[in-house]
């Protein structure tokens, strides 16, 4: 069994509920609010556990809040080290109006991350037992924590022979792609920025992503397209993967989930084309549940052989 370490530095509890009309100015009638773990490394932790795999999850932690957070995480059975702040945790409000289906998403600031915590963050890290196999970075960044603190995270870890994957955005993951990584998730958007382009078609995607593996920036990127799916690529392959068309939801989560089987993936042995079919199988399944549920198992191995049957054969013709 594989041993993988998440690391989420925003972590949240995701508050949801459902009203059946959002009008201004009215008062409005919801439902009893449903309370889960959120940020993107605890995410990924909760979907592996999903997938049948066991994951340790690193995050700062304080106030009522992270005390609630921990509490999510025991009852979900997720092996956790916390680092116990100053702050609180944050929490953020997620509002479905039920007349429409649509969703209405609420993210809060995270609370400052002292640099002395940042050090109590990276001790934990140095101090795990033994030398993880994956170290999976992902989220957003806390206020007070600049990329440079995430470049001693992966020196650290790259040290060890740990393979790190990032699932990042903005300054953070442009300066971890310099320092190099095992694997990169970007959005087309974020790679959109990196190279400088408006609009990027899947020729430009895939020759972006390209760039980055031959400039030793990481060794697999995986490009996601949303509802179009993700262009995986590396030194041999060019794949993209189109997502399979199914009633969405909610699209909360579905990144993590990705992420989550591109990561069980590899560490089961499948070949890079069937593990990023599984990784769109499982962001997929995730945007078929409302709220942040993430996804249910049986959907994702069920579009994760559809994939494999519809899209495989087509691209090794």
């Amino acid at each position: 069994m594989a041993y993988i370490v998440t690391l989420t530095l925003n972590p949240t509890v995701d508050k949801s509920t459902t009203t059946g009309q959002i009008i201004p100015d009215q008062k409005l009638r919801c439902a009893p609010p449903k309370f889960e773990p959120g940020g993107g490394g605890i995410n990924v932790s909760r979907a592996l556990k999903r997938l049948g795999a066991e994951s340790t999850a690193i995050f700062p932690v304080g106030g009522h809040t992270g005390l609630l957070l921990q509490e999510l995480l025991s009852k979900e059975d997720i092996l956790q080290q916390p680092v116990v702040t100053v702050g609180r945790t944050r929490e953020n409000f997620i509002v479905v109006d039920a007349s429409t289906g649509q969703q209405y998403r609420f993210g809060m600031p995270g609370t400052e991350l002292a640099e002395v915590e940042q050090q109590q963050v990276l001790t934990t890290l140095r101090n795990l037992p033994g030398n993880p196999d994956f170290l999976v970075i992902s989220g957003s960044i806390p206020p007070g924590v600049e990329p440079e603190f995430l470049v001693r995270i992966v020196q650290a870890a790259k040290a060890r022979g740990v393979k790190v994957v990032i699932d990042t955005s903005g300054p953070a993951l442009h300066r971890l792609l310099d320092e190099g990584v095992y694997l990169a998730k970007p959005n087309v958007g974020e790679l959109s920025r990196m190279a400088n382009i408006d609009e990027l078609d899947n020729a430009a995607i895939a020759q972006t992503a390209r760039a980055l593996v031959q400039e030793g920036k990481c060794e697999i990127v995986v490009t996601s397209l949303g509802p179009q799916g993700a262009c995986v690529v590396t030194r041999d392959l060019i794949d993209h993967v189109p997502a399979p068309a199914v009633k969405k939801r909610s699209t909360v989560g579905a990144g993590d989930s990705m992420v989550a089987g591109l990561v069980y993936g590899l560490t089961t042995g499948l070949s890079v084309r069937e593990t990023v079919r599984l990784g769109v199988a499982c962001g997929t399944a995730a945007t078929m549940n409302p709220g942040t549920e993430l996804f249910r198992k049986e959907d994702a191995t069920r579009l994760y052989h559809w994939l494999l049957q519809n899209t495989m054969l087509s691209s090794a013709a």
